[in-house]
């Protein structure tokens, strides 16, 4: 589990593709503190560490993963917000986040409001947004608002923007979406 509050971007270094898997290699200033068989989310994706070395690690995507996120345009040199699983015993920053992908979204739009940035994003299938509710995109936790049937807004501090890999997102690039775990219960419930 995780709060989506990116503790800090990665570099990805290295690509190899083993049959139906791909195997990233990682750089992150965090690299010294994980450990063989740690889940780490990567854009929101939850990854196990697989092998670690100097400041960086390899972590491993099957095809599955492959197919529902947006790991597979990553090339060398791209920045990856990266969080490690939530400490039971700390506070929940941000909401709960399982690091299970559930579609890749688009931005369509991307508004300077003088001080905070405004993305907007449409996305394909039947997952709930709700005014005010959250959403976790490329595995930052985020609040929706402007929310239609297949579409939403969010709008980003400062500290995020800097922060996060929304510095670099413009109109027609794929990001990770994770819908509210909570919403897709209830969802799941009133279609019965």
């Amino acid at each position: 589990m995780f709060t989506g509050i990116i503790e800090q971007l990665g570099t990805v270094t290295d690509i190899v593709r083993e049959n139906d898997n791909v195997h990233f290699t990682i750089e992150a200033a965090m690299t010294p503190e994980l450990k063989i068989d740690q889940s780490v989310a990567h854009n929101g994706c939850c990854l196990t560490v697989v092998k670690i070395f100097d400041h960086k690690y390899v972590v491993t995507a099957i095809r599955e993963t492959l197919d529902k996120t947006n790991l597979g345009s990553w090339v060398v040199g791209t920045k990856v917000n990266l969080e490690r699983c939530m400490v039971m015993n700390g506070r929940l920053d941000g909401h709960i986040v399982q690091g299970h992908v559930d579609t890749i979204g688009r931005c369509v739009g991307v508004e300077d409001q003088n001080g905070s940035w405004k993305f907007t994003f449409e996305y394909s299938g039947d997952f709930p947004t709700v005014e005010k509710g959250s959403i976790t995109i490329n595995g930052t936790s985020l609040t929706v608002v402007d929310s239609t049937e297949r579409s939403f807004a969010v709008c980003i501090i400062p500290y995020t923007y800097e922060f996060t890999n929304f510095h670099q997102l413009k109109v027609g690039d794929e990001v990770n979406l994770e819908f509210d775990i909570i919403g897709k219960y209830v969802a799941r419930l009133l279609r019965k």
